[in-house]
């Protein structure tokens, strides 16, 4: 668990640096800016201000969030939305740079070599890394549940005490617990948890 929170820290630095790149984009005078962005119909200098927008809320619950679980299902929203509208923007046969909502390599104009590369994979990266870190919250709590249950069963069963003139007894098929009255030693009887038949011998040590 402890490579999910400096994940998260690492996600707000990448959405923040992509929110302050695409007000910076928006505030330009580039005629594109005024063309409907291919997804939404709207003109692309508000398309990319939404998704700035949206992108600066994400990086401040992920650098100052202490909720470990909603910071993971913020970005894994986030970046189910980046995957989905670059598919929806490919069947549409759009080109990537008709828009700058799906990707962070298009506000950067960064689309060939290492560099392109890595700043293209950055949706990716943060896709995978959010639900690989909701799925670990998820199973971790699960398993801490089961394990408190599991103690809470073991103290009760060691917090009761036998009655007094009564003996305690394990199953040998079942291993369930059965109380009997001393003077049942010796006595073949039906197992009340498996139904086996057992002989009462000498109680285990509670």
């Amino acid at each position: 668990m402890k490579w999910i929170r400096p994940f998260i820290y690492s996600a707000g630095g990448i959405l923040l640096a992509a929110a302050l790149i695409r007000f910076i984009i928006a505030a330009g005078d580039s005629p594109a800016l005024l063309l409907p962005e291919p997804m939404l119909g709207i003109p692309l200098r508000y398309a990319v201000l939404i998704a700035g927008g949206i992108e600066l809320a994400a990086a401040l619950i992920c650098l100052f969030g202490r909720q470990i679980g909603f910071q993971a299902a913020w970005l894994a929203w986030l970046a189910t939305n980046f995957v989905v509208f670059r598919i929806g923007l490919l069947l549409m046969h759009g080109h990537p740079q008709a828009t700058c909502i799906g990707s962070l390599t298009d506000p950067l104009h960064l689309s060939r070599g290492t560099t392109g590369f890595i700043v293209g994979f950055m949706p990716f990266y943060l896709l995978l890394g959010s639900y690989a870190a909701a799925i670990w919250l998820w199973l971790t709590k699960e398993g801490r549940a089961a394990q408190l249950a599991v103690a809470k069963r073991g103290g009760d069963r060691r917090s009761r005490t036998v009655p007094a003139g009564f003996l305690k007894v394990s199953c040998p098929y079942c291993g369930g617990h059965i109380e009997f009255p001393a003077h049942g030693l010796g006595q073949t009887v039906a197992c009340p948890h498996c139904t086996a038949m057992i002989t009462l011998q000498k109680p285990d040590v509670p």
